[in-house]
């Protein structure tokens, strides 16, 4: 059935249900749908109920602090931000960092998608697929085959080990202290796994909470910290010194950077024998859930990033592109500069512009908030029942390209290089696609299967693939390049702000492991003059426009069945595939930073 994605098309007449507020996610987002009489949505409504205000914050700032502010936008998508800030201030300033630096931001940034992505699976998102109370009735020696079967080469594979893991959890139960695991739709039938199944994905749960606390020194080696990793503006802040020795924050040496190969080798050993393995696994077991597609299959879109030439996008792992109304065979030129191509609209954001109706590009953009309730709204202003989606219902603005409203993420990536012909995407994809029909014995094509919930998750773990392989390449090159006597780490030509232009506006974009972000500088008199971010949940999370165009969220979760109405499970499952930050994708005051609500706290 096609998925309408104009709010025309929608039907909200029949049941409405509404999740507030929806968990496992950064951030705070609602949720409504309305459903038929076959328990089928027909309507899906999302909302950003918070605020954020730090680009009214950098107003009047020194353009090389920004990063450390944006960077506070959100403690997940932690270093982003910053990379993003710092190369839009570079773009203004026309710098050009040096090759170490290009490859250590790449280190740094591809770390962030390896633990975001296994965070996300395992921590955020596994809980709607994997059922730990079944896990108690599991057999370890049948778990341990079923480990065999799906990956021979994990290492924790005995009875020993999920009989451990299972008595583990069982005390957890029989306590009622099942923490994270509380709270959850455990009878619900909407969880299809075998108990085994369900028993190793518990044991990877606990074995990825270990691999995420080590991956991420890679961010305390190159960038001092975690989370909230140090950047420059020209550069990286850390020093080379090849014959150095000390501990972790003295000067990047042959120490540390055999430290930083052994966590890529790690994280690179559970992406492939854990991480992708029971991605594929789920995948086959809920074969028949071919749902949450919205506008992956229509409407998707990538800024680009990994660039493997400095400066040369069309060097990129990952490229940049569009593709608008399905049509797989076009993939057009994005220009983040171009003020025609990408507008924020406000027509139903709790902001407003002079005109409500025109869009602006992030260098005109406004946030100015306009909080009101439409006529149709069920309770009050501070006990909404049902929100009144014909009005302003989101601090999410709506960002659109050349009008169209765009899916951005890791699906949203690997759509746009598959088409575009990037043979190791290519290959991976093809190879799963044909390890699901095998496992299921069905016979789908590309567009059946990856314009899905399930496609977009299995995005996820094949980009965290590319980037564990494709880090040792950097590691090998950084490496390469010190030992042939290079040991700059930044270009400090136009650090002082005597040989700044007087104005100079610039943008740096990157991939997010959510998606597309840009950010947007105008300095004038060597201080910030304007800054706008928008993120990538700003692209999937939006609110309808003025022409009815519904966001990615609201578009995926149309035509899904659910179980059970009153337990979300369904919901749940296809919102949580898009890792949705609500932290980043909101705003908080006006332009002029005017007071906008006092809040008593007794």
């Amino acid at each position: 059935m096609n998925t309408p994605m104009n709010a025309k098309d929608l039907d909200n007449t029949g049941r409405r249900i509404v999740v507030d507020p929806v968990t496992r996610i950064e951030g705070h987002m609602r949720c409504e749908v309305n459903v038929d009489e076959n328990n089928i949505i027909r309507n899906a409504v999302s909302t950003g109920t918070m605020w954020r205000g730090l680009e009214v914050i950098l107003k009047g700032r020194d353009p090389r602090d920004a990063w450390a502010f944006v960077e506070r936008i959100c403690g997940v998508c932690t270093g982003t931000h910053a990379l993003t800030s710092v190369r839009a201030v570079e773009d203004a300033l026309d710098i050009q960092v040096p090759l170490n630096a290009h490859l250590i931001r790449h280190l740094m940034d591809k770390t962030l998608q390896v633990h975001d992505h296994i965070v996300h699976f395992y921590h955020l998102h596994a809980l709607d697929w994997v059922n730990p109370v079944n896990a108690l009735k599991a057999d370890p020696v049948a778990t341990s085959e079923l480990q065999k079967m799906v990956s021979a080469h994990h290492p924790k594979s005995s009875p020993g080990y999920f009989k451990d893991v299972q008595t583990r959890l069982k005390k957890f139960v029989e306590s009622g202290q099942l923490g994270l695991f509380s709270n959850g739709y455990w009878d619900n039938p909407a969880y299809k796994l075998p108990p085994e199944a369900d028993l190793m994905a518990v044991a990877h749960y606990l074995e990825a909470l270990d691999l995420q606390k080590d991956i991420v020194k890679i961010h305390t080696i190159f960038g001092g910290k975690n989370p909230h990793p140090n950047y420059m503006v020209g550069g990286v802040a850390c020093a080379i010194n090849i014959d150095g020795v000390g501990a972790s924050g003295a000067p990047v040496n042959m120490t540390s950077l055999n430290f930083v190969l052994q966590r890529i080798e790690e994280a690179k050993a559970f992406t492939k024998n854990v991480y992708l393995p029971d991605v594929l696994a789920v995948a086959s077991l809920y074969k028949d859930w071919l749902y949450g597609g919205g506008l992956a299959s229509e409407n998707v879109m990538s800024f680009g990033t990994y660039a493997q030439v400095p400066y040369d996008k069309s060097s990129e792992l990952l490229p940049a592109g569009a593709i608008v109304n399905g049509n797989w065979n076009e993939v057009h030129e994005v220009d983040v500069r171009d003020p025609e191509q990408i507008q924020e609209f406000v027509d139903h954001s709790w902001y407003t512009y002079e005109g409500d109706k025109k869009g602006l590009h992030p260098w005109e953009g406004e946030t100015d908030p306009k909080f009101e309730l439409g006529p149709n709204t069920v309770g009050s202003r501070t006990n909404i029942k049902e929100i009144d989606e014909s009005a302003k219902y989101s601090w999410i603005k709506a960002p659109r390209w050349r009008g169209h409203a765009m899916e951005v993420g890791p699906l949203a990536r690997y759509i746009i290089a598959y088409v575009s012909g990037k043979e190791y995407v290519q290959e991976q994809v093809d190879s799963s696609l044909s390890a699901f029909n095998q496992a299921t014995g069905l016979d789908l094509g590309l567009k059946q299967f990856l314009p899905s919930t399930l496609g977009r998750t299995l995005a996820r773990a094949l980009e965290c693939e590319l980037c564990v392989d494709t880090m040792l390449d950097d590691w090998h090159q950084l490496v390469g390049n010190i030992k042939n006597g290079d040991s700059s780490t930044a270009n400090v030509e136009k650090w002082d702000p005597s040989s700044w232009p007087k104005e100079a506006i610039g943008v740096g974009t990157n991939e997010a492991p959510r998606g597309a972000l840009g950010h947007w500088i105008k300095i004038k008199d060597g201080k910030i003059e304007n800054y706008q971010a928008i993120v990538p949940t700003t692209w999937n999370g939006s609110p309808r426009d003025g022409e009815g165009n519904i966001g990615a969220f609201e578009a995926a979760l149309m035509n899904t069945p659910m179980e059970r109405p009153d337990e979300p499970v369904e919901i749940l499952r296809t919102l949580h595939s898009f890792d949705p930050c609500l932290a980043c994708s909101t705003h908080v005051m006006s332009e002029d930073g005017q007071e906008l609500t006092k809040v008593k706290i007794r």
